[in-house]
């Protein structure tokens, strides 16, 4: 992931800058260098990382928060009550920073850094949401992913994860009416106006159950005519509580629950999971596995890019090409299920291995696919990309440049189509994919429709990878031989000897219990890099589970994309985005 020398330099410009008496260090287990400073230094110390450091760290990848209060492995860090979590990524470096920040008392608060990257105001927006930490000059601080009226933060230790630690819910005359009145938008509150020159704008709301949104999003427009003045997007519908379901299941038994995230991409959710796990685990998997997990993902990329093309089309106009599309998703989907017994949500992936290994007969199968494909996505090319409306629709629709997209977060086929090419595989390989030969396809416009010619083109490159899988597939077991492997091999004696057995039950039921520490490693999922940033205390399931997804920063980037577009537009910008609700809202 980065070089000692490059890791050791960034830590010595903090400390130059700031002094050795105002940083401190932290060792963590994925080698991130980690600093910490105090709350009225952060601004001044990510603008310094960002805008003066020789190769900056341009992007912030990442800001969250942890509750402290009840973590008893914190050696070497900092007394606090809440830490805020700063993660930034250097292209030039190619390597992350850490920079944390410890904050003290029931109601604690740390500047806003809105002023150096505007992605940062969903961010700090869910972190006082879900933690109730204060962002000082936030421009428009409220709840983001809960509904306007709700008490408590949910991501606090003391606030309760299973609804039978609660009471019952009732919605009352008077809570349904506070519930619609919370949901009224007020162009004021965003500091918008109601009129301009003597005209008054509309104010439209799409969603939050319009098909073109792809889920439950709402979406209010400011309009003057067909013009798009602004926008604000309204997320949180389907937040379902993933980052608070990982800290309530086990290490093993959450494996499920990340399938539901992203839920058009299945196995991938699984490998950003587990890579971190198996980092804090010490676990090396065999080389077996490694390909085989390449080989699912990489199918799963084209699921999840098959999807994504008959569904843009349609969102622009054209009834055909979604039920082609899906048809070829049913035939990835019959290989997906041969081989895991299940299809969108395999859950096939195990700390230290797989369920399984491979079926007789899963060769035949994926190489009649590799066959199938290919003269599909030729028609798809003159059917779709070729289409003069299509190319109406899209081409200069959307645009952003590279510099933009970095300062908003974006990664994926969305920074690969303004032309800056980035893949998380070729950077920095994770899971054996530094054996493979596959080119990363790049655009340069960073319209709709360089992103559908990238997408397009991934497709082709996993085709290209998933061939190579199954030429080389190499021998071996499909788990490791490790303690903490979950579940555990069963050993010749197991059914035979009551303490082998009961070490078996033990660790399938509890799972392991995974030594302290804290790492991410994050992968280059099928909608861009996706992040699982990990805390141990050393117990059978996660202290803090924090999920980076790529479509949160994307969608925030919504309203620059559509400003001075028309309504049609929308549509359009929305379809070639490729995002999923549930990989917003987690």
């Amino acid at each position: 992931m980065r070089s000692e020398a490059a890791a050791v330099s960034v830590v010595d410009e903090l400390v130059e800058r700031f002094g050795a008496g105002a940083t401190q260090t932290q060792q963590t287990v994925d080698g991130i260098p980690t600093v910490w400073l105090a709350p009225s230094r952060v601004p001044e110390a990510l603008g310094f990382l960002k805008n003066e450091v020789e190769r900056p760290y341009r992007m912030l990848f990442d800001l969250s928060a942890i509750d402290e209060r009840v973590r008893v492995h914190r050696e070497g860090q900092p007394e606090s009550d809440f830490t805020v979590v700063y993660t930034l990524l250097s292209f030039e470096r190619n390597e992350y920073v850490r920079i944390k920040s410890a904050l003290q008392g029931d109601n604690p608060s740390i500047p806003s850094v809105t002023g150096i990257w505007p992605a940062a105001a969903w961010y700090e927006r869910e972190m006082w949401d879900m933690f109730g930490i204060g962002v000082e000059g936030h421009p428009h601080l409220r709840r983001i992913l809960m509904p306007p009226e709700w008490q408590g933060h949910p991501l606090r230790k003391d606030y309760p994860a299973r609804a039978t630690e609660m009471g019952p819910f009732r919605l009352t005359p008077e809570r349904e009416e506070r519930s619609q009145e919370a949901l009224l938008f007020r162009p004021e509150d965003w500091g918008m106006q109601r009129s301009r020159d003597g005209a008054d704008f509309m104010f439209l709301n799409v969603g939050p159950q319009h098909p073109g949104t792809h889920g439950v999003l709402r979406i209010v427009l400011q309009l003057h005519g067909e013009e798009i003045v602004d926008a604000v997007p309204d997320i949180g519908y389907h937040h379902r509580g993933a980052e608070k379901m990982g800290e309530r299941q086990t290490w093993h038994t959450y494996i499920p629950y990340t399938d539901r995230v992203d839920y058009l991409s299945g196995v991938v959710n699984e490998l950003a999971y587990l890579e971190p796990v198996e980092l804090l685990a010490g676990i090396e998997v065999p080389e077996r596995v490694k390909v085989m997990r390449v080989m699912l993902s990489e199918l799963f990329r084209i699921i999840s890019h098959l999807v994504w093309y008959g569904t843009f089309a349609q969102d622009v106009g054209q009834m055909s090409p979604v039920f082609y599309t899906f048809n070829d998703r049913e035939r990835a989907f019959a290989i997906i299920e041969a081989v895991t017994g299940a299809r969108m949500h395999p859950n096939w992936f195990r700390i230290g291995g797989t369920m399984q290994d491979l079926p007789k007969g899963w060769d035949s199968l994926v190489r009649d696919f590799l066959e199938y494909l290919p003269p599909r996505l030729i028609e798809y090319d003159k059917t779709i990309l070729g289409n003069r409306i299509f190319q109406a629709r899209t081409k200069g629709v959307g645009a952003c440049t590279a510099a933009d997209a970095i300062e908003w977060g974006v990664t994926g086929p969305n920074l690969r189509a303004c032309g800056f090419e980035w893949d998380l595989r070729k950077k920095q390989p994770y899971s054996g994919y530094e054996q493979f030969e596959f080119d990363i396809p790049t655009a340069s416009s960073g319209d709709c429709y360089d992103r559908a010619v990238v997408r397009v083109e991934e497709m082709r490159q996993s085709l290209r990878i998933i061939r190579q899988c199954v030429d080389n597939m190499p021998e071996g077991p499909y788990k490791a031989r490790h303690r903490l492997t979950t579940p555990p091999i069963k050993e010749p004696h197991t059914m035979h000897d009551i303490e082998t057995l009961i070490t078996h039950f033990l660790n399938v039921s509890w799972g392991p219990a995974i030594p302290p520490g804290e790492a991410m490693r994050p992968i280059e999922a099928s909608k861009g890099i996706n992040g699982y940033y990990l805390i141990s205390d050393g117990n059978t399931n996660s202290y803090r589970t924090r999920i980076r997804t790529p479509s949160f920063p994307h969608l925030q980037m919504l309203p620059l994309l559509c400003r001075g577009a028309f309504v049609a537009d929308l549509l359009a910008v929305l379809g070639a985005m490729d995002y999923v609700l549930a990989d917003v809202d987690r």
